[in-house]
């Protein structure tokens, strides 16, 4: 596959990105924000809006047959940003720093360059955050297990 995306998709794409990611600077700092950190503002609706408008990029993507692990990765960007953009403050910092829609057209970009590595590190990264939840769930399951376990040493002496 030498082009992920039609020409057209690709513009388009691109510009959301930029639209959503790095279309407004900051007066007096070398830095742009775009208009997704400014959405997660209004609170419930702000960031199912962002999160919509992200979606797109993955369609398009879709549409454009990239593999199932960059799309995967993808969601993983956007879902990353929609679940700590829920958090007052924090979110929107995160937001402004994070850039998934950026990061999800670079992603694009390095899979037409270079698709069996970009699959390949898509994958290994997927795994990983799949494991480390694993082991997430485990520890809390485990913590779970200690406290019910002092209750009822408590509780039964």
């Amino acid at each position: 596959m030498n082009q992920p995306t039609p020409k057209p998709a690709w513009r388009r794409i691109n510009r959301l990105a930029w639209l959503l990611d790095n279309s407004i600077r900051l007066p007096g700092v070398n830095y742009r924000i775009g208009l997704d950190p400014l959405l997660g503002l209004v609170p419930g609706i702000g960031e199912a809006l962002g999160a919509v408008l992200s979606m797109y990029i993955i369609a398009e993507g879709a549409r454009g047959g990239l593999p199932r692990s960059i799309l995967l990765r993808m969601g993983f960007n956007v879902a990353l940003e929609v679940v700590i953009g829920a958090i007052p403050l924090v979110g929107d910092l995160f937001d402004m720093t994070w850039k998934a829609n950026a990061r999800n057209v670079r992603l694009i970009e390095k899979y037409a360059a270079s698709p069996r590595e970009s699959v390949v590190s898509s994958t290994l990264l997927l795994w990983g955050i799949m494991i480390v939840l694993m082991l997430m769930v485990a520890a809390v399951f485990y913590v779970g297990i200690l406290i019910v376990s002092a209750l009822w040493t408590a509780l039964t002496g």
